[in-house]
């Protein structure tokens, strides 16, 4: 790697990129200054390699004694931009331009994203861009976008709108600038302007907190530019203040967001821009994932896009969610019916999808319950005015699958809902063949499972009806379509969701659309070793010693005195009270330690206190204790009790 001539806007070019090529290297950062994620294009920049990162405080990256990675800005501030000399894997010091975004969970737990731009060589037809008065005074926030929709220009009212310069932003898409799921529509539009070379209009274009008195206060047209040959070299990308149903500029963006004046006279409405419309998208935008969870099991990229008719926002929603043994739970429901009643009992099958999972449901009984749940929800809300709508939900599909990186087994049950597509790694692609089931809230009819092996590098591609579900084409025609997307070569996950949303949407869909594509990852032998233990008290020290041993191989020999402390209550809990065989298990899955005791028993055991002279009782609490997090998951035969440790700081 050689370092080229840096500045805000620039930074050093990877030697072993294509020519021409640029990319955008990010990492995330906890509170406490820790670095949590580290990109494969953070490592193209800096050298280190995502263990050697991972867990240390970003403060060791900088090449001064500043601590601008150690703290991204002060208490309360929600983005943070600037230029930081950081210290190469090879020594050499580099002054590289940042922007930090400030992500805080539904939990409560808040960390940084930071990104920073490596541009690549400029194509020449982009020199021709607008650089005149009438660019930089245009009444409309302009910006243009190149070839991999990273931005090359931004005007006066664009910095505005996004309250960052146009070096701040230069080299950096969308979704980069302002996260958001409004930015990730508005980039899939503009891949299809690329695509297509037709203009595009998206009905919310996000604005940077502070820039405005709401999010989605603008409206966006989406221009391709061409060059004298009439091909597509940009996209030009033209924000602005929406307009009223009856013609004629809002003046006031309050007016614009609640469909009354600031005296609160009203409107006539119309048009896994009208104000309920407005109510509606922000709710359904707010209940789907925000960011997608850690996890070394699959690479993930999503999708969601609204419908674009006149019924509104429908319940389509998609999740990621963590297991435990590693594993990871891929969830795509859709909710019948549109506007607030759907996005909001979407809300509460989400809710309730997270709740099951946590309790380690085969997908099948998952199913079964939310089945149940939907029932119990369409009672509650049987009413005159449910009229035209199904109550609580019924006739919602959902398709839920799990996949175990160590068997690397897909385990899928699906309610009423499309089956997904695989494609192998040697570019076949077909649909899982998962029996449908019948959509939820029906009750008494059973969910069947469907197992299935996949090579690691599988890529699987979850959806919701409303991405076949096109006017101009029968549902084997979009198949194909989608067939031929998924199988053509693209280099991240974020470019197969672009181009299946391109090849399938001519125009804006009917219904909602909700798109997951995941790449599966393995977990070889040598970050997973098992044992078979006799159901004999004697064996809980040759236990340790294995655990002991293990650990040292691996390198994490800070992390065997609490380990051999799990294995040892896990180990003799499974000897008194379950029964044999007896099974110990240990993954070694990126900053996570997993310890796994497995037994033929299936009474599942629960922590309680232990009295002044109580001889036992105190094993799962000290479990509990020392672990991240710990439970139990059953098994046809047997249960399994896992513990989990963050290896952050070991």
């Amino acid at each position: 790697m050689e370092q080229l001539p840096t500045s805000p806007g620039e930074g050093p070019q990877d030697t072993n990129a294509a020519p021409g090529s640029a990319y955008t290297a990010t990492a995330t950062i906890s509170e406490q200054g820790l670095v949590t994620e580290w990109s494969e294009d953070a490592r193209r920049l800096l050298g280190y390699p995502p263990a050697e990162v991972v867990g240390q405080p970003a403060a060791r990256l900088l090449a001064d004694d500043a601590g601008a990675l150690a703290a991204p800005a002060p208490p309360g501030q929600e983005r943070w931009s600037g230029t930081v000399a950081l210290r190469h894997r090879d020594g050499r010091r580099m002054e590289l331009g940042l922007l930090a975004h400030r992500w805080t969970s539904t939990g409560g737990t808040a960390k940084w994203f930071v990104v920073s731009a490596v541009p690549g060589a400029t194509p020449p037809s982009l020199g021709e861009l607008p650089d005149g008065w009438m660019f930089e005074q245009s009444p409309c926030a302009l910006a243009v976008f190149d070839a991999d929709l990273r931005l090359v220009r931004a005007n006066a009212g664009m910095e505005r709108a996004l309250s960052l310069t146009e070096a701040e932003m230069r080299g950096l898409r969308l979704p980069e600038i302002a996260p958001d799921p409004a930015s990730d529509e508005t980039e899939r539009t503009m891949r299809l302007v690329w695509e297509t070379g037709e203009p595009q209009h998206v009905d919310a274009f996000v604005r940077a907190a502070g820039g405005g008195p709401q999010p989605d206060a603008l409206a966006a047209s989406l221009a391709p530019v061409r060059d004298p040959d009439g091909r597509v070299r940009a996209v030009c990308l033209a924000a602005h203040e929406r307009t009223a149903a009856a013609g004629g500029p809002r003046g006031d963006l309050l007016q614009d967001v609640t469909g009354s004046g600031a005296d609160g006279a009203g409107i006539p409405d119309g048009g896994r821009h009208t104000r309920d419309h407005t109510t509606t998208m922000t709710l359904q935008r707010s209940l789907l994932p925000q960011t997608l969870p850690d996890q070394g099991a699959l690479d993930i990229a999503s999708r969601y896009l609204p419908a674009g008719t006149e019924a509104g926002v429908g319940g389509d929603w998609f999740d990621v969610i963590p297991l435990s043994g590693a594993r990871v739970a891929l969830v795509v429901g859709d909710v019948v019916g549109h506007g607030i009643r759907a996005s909001a009992t979407m809300g509460r099958l989400r809710t309730a999808v997270h709740t099951l999972a946590d309790v380690d449901l085969p997908p099948d009984e998952l199913l079964t319950h939310l089945d149940d749940l939907i029932i119990h929800l369409s009672a509650d809300e049987a009413g005159p005015d449910s009229a035209g709508q199904a109550a609580g939900g019924i006739g919602t599909t959902c398709l839920y699958a799990v996949y175990d990186p160590v068997s690397r087994l897909c385990t899928v049950a699906r309610a009423g809902h499309p089956p997904p597509a695989v494609v192998s790694p040697d570019g076949s692609v077909y649909l899982l063949d998962v029996p449908a089931g019948p959509p939820l809230g029906l009750g008494g009819l059973p969910f069947e499972t469907a197992e299935v092996e996949l090579a690691e590098g599988s890529v699987l591609a979850l959806y919701t009806d409303g991405l076949l579900q096109m006017r101009d084409r029968d549902v084997d025609d979009a198949l194909d379509s989608m067939f031929a997307a998924l199988t053509r070569p693209a280099s991240t996950l974020e470019t197969v969701c672009d181009r299946v949303l391109a090849a399938m949407l001519t125009h804006r869909p009917d219904d909602d659309v909700a798109l997951l594509v995941a790449r599966t990852r393995a977990l070889h032998e040598d970050k997973v070793c098992v044992w078979d233990l006799s159901s004999d008290p004697s064996v809980v020290g040759q236990a340790r010693r294995c655990t002991t041993d293990q650990l040292t191989a691996w390198g994490l020999e800070d992390a065997s005195f609490v380990t051999e402390l799990l294995v040892s209550e896990l180990v003799t809990n499974a000897i008194r009270y379950g029964r044999p065989p007896i099974q110990l298990r240990l993954i070694h899955e990126n900053s996570t330690l997993i310890c796994e005791v497995s037994d033929a028993n299936n009474t599942a055991p629960h922590m309680r206190r232990a009295r002044i002279f109580d001889e036992g009782g105190r094993g799962l609490l000290l479990v509990a204790q020392l672990a991240q997090r710990w439970g139990t998951r059953h098994a046809a035969v047997g249960k399994t009790i896992w513990a989990e440790q963050s290896l952050v700081g070991f």
